[in-house]
This record gives structure tokens, sequence and C-alpha cells, in this order.
């Protein structure tokens, strides 16, 4: 029998066996006694949860204030409204990507970064979307930036008298278009109302006294130079027009108002009977 164990334990995976699977197996014989019981399992439980509370809560893991960089008032007002936590709370609690979105979802902020500073100061730097224009609807005066996003809604022109206005379907989504047409529209010296998106296609230029000035599909900043070159030999926008019409750059067309159509279908019947 001695020889026999003693080549038994010359034996390498009956060493291995008593190395280290009998101690795991009298290991697991314990943690499974002591865990039998529920008040055990419901005490270790609880230990481990306030040892982990303890962390969490410790003074270089807490977060005390929210700062919010490059945002404008009322974009701040915003965004500590909508902020889902109470401060001070751990930094373990809070789901920094979660918090990014949640203020990108903003009609006003474009990008948004948020990180954890020294001190346990929450800090979200804003980029917020830089107003263009105004969009006129039959409901609304909406603020614009330059990809057609609504940022805002105000209630009288006045209060962004600095931003042109555009109206019609479709026109947020070519405003840039739009401005390229208006600041090629600057030197003219006229009171420009703004630009009607016509079926999505074109636009209208519209002065303050109500004249149109038709412009094309397609090359509207050219067609618009070719009207200030007619507009600075005759001061042809000054005259009794109620449109002119550049929809075919080879044939401009211009429109009479009512007061002009009479006093020309006047003047044409007085032609007519003097002959």
């Amino acid at each position: 029998m001695s020889y026999r164990l003693q080549r038994l334990m010359l034996t390498p995976l009956y060493r291995r066996l008593i190395r280290f699977g009998l101690p795991v197996l009298v290991i697991a014989g314990l943690v499974g006694g002591y865990l039998g019981s529920e008040a055990r399992r419901t005490a270790l439980v609880e230990q481990i949860a306030d040892l982990r509370h303890q962390i969490e809560t410790r003074p270089e893991f807490m977060v005390n204030l929210l700062s919010v960089e490059g945002a404008s008032t009322s974009v701040q007002e915003d965004i500590r409204e909508i902020f889902p936590y109470d401060l001070p709370a751990s930094s373990f609690d809070l789901v920094l990507d979660d918090i990014r979105v949640m203020i990108e979802e903003l009609p006003a902020v474009a990008r948004a970064e948020v990180r954890i500073r020294q001190g346990g100061v929450l800090v979200a730097e804003i980029t917020e979307r830089v107003p263009v224009a105004l969009w006129k609807t039959r409901d609304a005066l909406n603020v614009i930036d330059i990809e057609g996003q609504v940022i805002g809604v105000i209630n009288a022109r006045s209060e962004r008298a600095d931003l042109p206005v555009v109206a019609g379907e479709g026109a947020p989504e070519q405003v840039a278009e739009a401005l390229d047409v208006l600041h090629a529209a600057a030197p003219m010296g006229l009171e420009l109302r703004g630009l009607v998106r016509m079926g999505e296609r074109r636009w209208d230029l519209v002065l303050s006294d109500g004249k149109r000035v038709l412009l094309p599909e397609s090359g509207a900043v050219r067609a618009l130079e070719r009207v200030m070159v007619l507009h600075g030999a005759q001061d042809m926008l000054e005259r009794d027009l109620a449109a002119v019409d550049m929809r075919i750059a080879a044939r401009p067309t211009i429109r009479l108002n009512e007061a002009a159509m009479e006093d020309w279908w006047t003047i044409t019947q007085m032609s007519l009977g003097t002959n």
C-alpha cells in the first residue's frame, strides 16, 4: 500500500488534484455552507452594497456643481431645467453620454461636450446654432440656422430685425442659397421684404413696396445681377412695375402694375382714336 501510494503521488494528475482540486472543493463546501442560510446571504449583500456606497460617495468621486459654458442665458436655463440629476451626486451615477445626447436634443444646441472636471464640477461645453434667417409660416415666425434647423420662435419681426425673412415650403432647406441671393441684392440699395420659395423649386425676391423679381430655378444670383444692371442704368425697379420675370434667361419680362396698365390702355386708346 505504501508503495502504491508513493507511485500515485508521483502521478502529475494526482499531484495537481491534491494541491489545487482538494482546496477548491473545501473552500466551495465552506462557502456553500455559509451561504446556505438566507439571513447570511442578505447580510452579505447589504455589506457589499454598503461598502460600494462608501466608496462611491467619497468626496473625490462626488459631483457638486453643473457648469454650462459657451451658451446663452436662455440655453443655460433650458439645460438646467432638463438636467435629470440632483446634485451633489456620485460620478458613478452620472451617465455622461446620456447627458450629452439630452443636451444636443435642444433645438438651439448644435454640439455638446460633457466631462467631469477636478473639484467635483460637471462641465457642459456648448456650441450653439447660429441664427441666420427668419422662416415665416402661416402660424409662426421661426428662427433658423444655416442648416434650416428651427432654433426658436419669435412673436414679432422687430425682435430680430437684423435677420432676413424667407417664406414658403422648402425654404429652410435652401436657406444658404437664399442668403447668397440676398447678399447679391444688397448693392441695389432697395428695401427688401424677403424671399419666397415658390413650388419648392425657385425664389421670388419681394421688395418692401410689393414688387417681385421672379428668379429661375438655377443661376438665381446671376439672374439677379442682370436685374441690378438694368436697375442701375434705368432705375427700373423704381418704376410702376409689379414684377420682373427672370425665369427665362433669354427673355426677361416686365409686368406692369394695375395703375400703369390703365395708363397704358388709356394712351393706347387715345392713339388709336387720333389715328
